[in-house]
């Protein structure tokens, strides 16, 4: 009698610890891939966002962007320090006004410095061979790969066609407005291969 029960307790014990296992499973690929979906909405939705208040702050700006081959957007990139600090900041590239890719920026920088803030960063090339060697480059940095003009508004409120030059034009933008005086030298930019 001993002998059926340890079977059956331990064959009935087998069976619950199958259908346990069977429901605990790491992240499936279906959310994985979810989770990704959401990410890249967030993304196209900021860049959206962003869009729209460059075209209300800046006058010319759609213009510039219409002429523009790709257009790489980072909604917001933060720029965090103390003392040494860095900033980091996700984004999509458009071509023909379509998401063709997602991207990260990392800056670093040493000097005087304190607090965090955001920016948005709109990032045009003007020509076509600029587009290609953005997009077969494994890793891209202004100044090194190319050099980028960041625009401002000109006297008359409209962009400042003189500095808009460039193959590479950028624009930088705060809550309060357009940035004017800041470089992106060093400022470097990969794809995520995972979105």
């Amino acid at each position: 009698m001993q002998r059926r029960k340890f079977i059956w307790g331990t064959s009935g014990s087998m069976m619950v610890l199958g259908l346990a296992l069977s429901g605990c499973t790491t992240t499936s690929p279906t959310s994985a891939s979810g989770q990704q979906m959401d990410k890249r909405h967030t993304i196209d939705a900021g860049v959206d966002s962003t869009l729209t208040r460059l075209y209300a702050t800046a006058n010319g700006s759609r213009e510039l962007v219409r002429k523009a081959h790709g257009v790489l957007i980072f909604p917001s990139v933060m720029d965090a320090g103390f003392v040494v600090g860095g900033q980091y900041g996700e984004g999509s590239l458009r071509v023909a006004n379509q998401t063709v890719g997602y991207y990260s920026t990392v800056t670093g920088s040493v000097g005087w410095q304190i607090g965090a803030q955001s920016r948005a960063i709109v990032l045009l090339f003007m020509t076509q061979e600029s587009l290609n060697r953005f997009r077969s480059a494994d890793g891209w940095s202004a100044g090194g790969d190319a050099s980028v003009a960041v625009l401002k508004i000109g006297a008359n409120g409209n962009v400042d066609t003189t500095t808009a030059s460039s193959q590479v034009n950028a624009f930088v933008l705060t809550n309060s407005g357009l940035m004017a005086g800041v470089s992106l030298e060093g400022t470097k930019i990969t794809r995520i291969k995972a979105l």
